[in-house]
């Protein structure tokens, strides 16, 4: 990787570098998840309802293949297994397109869609890398109606893993995937009944006024503002948590954090993953 010095002789001799950021090979680095309609990571993700360090990594859902759990069996993410809580369902037709979000590309062996025990769809990926721009699959559930759990599996083409998804739907609601919004509590006015009220003799009236105080106001110091002119950093390090916006410094350079992650191997470092870190100094 050329330095910040060989960088400007080479601008100065009107030589353009060629700058390739290699990560290492042995890493699998395929990252993604279904967006839409929101999967239970995608929710936890917006805050729609409590969730554990899955809301900071919705695309990280990675396990061997073959698993029927919402969290692939990942341990670090019990919550998606969990049915009782409050997921919310999206109403959609007999026929559904399913978005997914890639973070980090990587070999496709294919997709799968499955409802309970039955796989209601398979997509080859060709062994090939999917599009950064996404991969969208139209589903037909019509043999299928009511309220259920789909499950949507990313299968990597060299590696054993599988990336998984869960999406909750109400099927036969409607065309269009929506959230359901919470109504506003009904409020019932009670029935008018007129009595008569019992007479009752005035009691003389006794105003009494209490003395005026004026309570003392303490006296505040203004502060003075500083600014720094560049953000807070830190040195980038490996086992740390990023989320989108941090600043670190690594090799002399300063970087900003583009994808919320945390750092399990050394080749994710900000020079060699312009996918999670964008230099800014």
């Amino acid at each position: 990787m050329l330095d910040r010095r060989s960088l400007s002789l080479l601008a100065a001799a009107g030589i353009a570098p060629v700058i390739v950021a290699l990560l290492p090979a042995a890493v699998a680095n395929a990252h993604g998840y279904v967006s839409s309609p929101l999967s239970r990571q995608a929710q936890c993700t917006k805050g729609l309802l409590p969730c554990g360090d899955i809301k900071y990594e919705p695309q990280s859902v990675e396990a061997p293949k073959g698993s029927t759990q919402c969290s692939g069996g990942n341990a670090r993410f019990p919550e998606l297994d969990d049915d009782t809580k409050p997921w919310q369902v999206q109403s959609v037709g007999s026929t559904v397109t399913f978005t997914w979000t890639f973070t980090t590309l990587h070999r496709t062996l294919n997709w799968e869609y499955y409802i309970g025990s039955t796989r209601v769809a398979v997509f080859d990926g060709g062994n090939n890398p999917p599009p950064a721009s996404g991969v969208s699959h139209t589903v037909d559930l019509s043999a299928f109606s009511g309220r259920q759990k789909l499950l949507a599996v990313w299968n990597i083409g060299d590696t054993v893993n599988a990336f998984y998804s869960c999406v909750d739907l109400q099927i036969g609601g409607g065309g269009t995937p929506s959230i359901p919004t919470t109504p506003p509590p009904t409020t019932t006015t009670p029935p008018t009944t007129s009595t008569t009220p019992p007479t009752t003799t005035a009691q003389p009236t006794t105003k009494t006024t209490p003395p005026t105080t004026t309570a003392p106001q303490p006296t505040t110091t203004p502060q003075p503002t500083t600014s720094t002119g560049k953000p807070a950093s830190s040195s980038w390090k490996v086992g740390a948590h990023y989320n989108i916006g941090d600043v670190v410094t690594y090799d002399g350079m300063t970087y900003r954090c583009l994808q919320a992650h945390t750092v399990y191997d050394p080749g994710w470092n900000p020079e060699a993953a312009p996918a999670l870190w964008q230099m800014i100094d």
